[in-house]
């Protein structure tokens, strides 16, 4: 039998100089993803989003962008279990630039919309920085 399990996360932005940055965290086993955690029972998804960033973070400053909203899914193994996974992301504008990363990673970016491309490490995580990319492009913020 396959467990389930739900994440909430976001991708988060901040303007400096007329440029885009985006956040990215450095994950203990290697790779770089964005914030993200799972939804604890009576959380919404922003309430989880909110939760996590501070988190992982120290992030308070989060504006979320009206109308984005990305759902990835993928498998992973955990003591011998097949864990069907499904994260959805949000859009998040901050100002602040200090980041408090928590015990759960060794490293963080605030990185440009092309070193972040490169950065990311798993392909689904790729699209959906693309895909916010492409929004505040649209709405535009870049």
């Amino acid at each position: 039998m396959v467990k389930e399990e739900r994440s909430a996360g976001a991708v988060i932005y901040r303007k400096e100089d007329n440029q885009v940055y985006f956040l990215v965290l450095w994950y203990p086993a290697g790779h770089w993803d964005f914030p993200k955690g799972n939804i604890e029972p009576g959380e919404s998804d922003i309430q989880t989003v909110r939760r996590e960033v501070y988190e992982e973070t120290g992030i308070t400053d989060l504006e979320f962008v009206f109308g984005f909203r990305e759902k990835i899914e993928y498998y992973y193994r955990r003591g011998g279990e097949t864990v069907h996974k499904e994260v959805v992301f949000y859009l998040a504008k901050t100002r602040q630039k200090e980041v408090r990363l928590s015990y759960e990673h060794k490293g963080y970016a605030w990185l440009t919309f092309e070193e972040a491309y490169k950065r990311v490490t798993y392909k689904n995580s790729k699209e959906v920085l693309r895909k916010a990319y492409n929004y505040l492009k649209k709405l535009g913020e870049i």
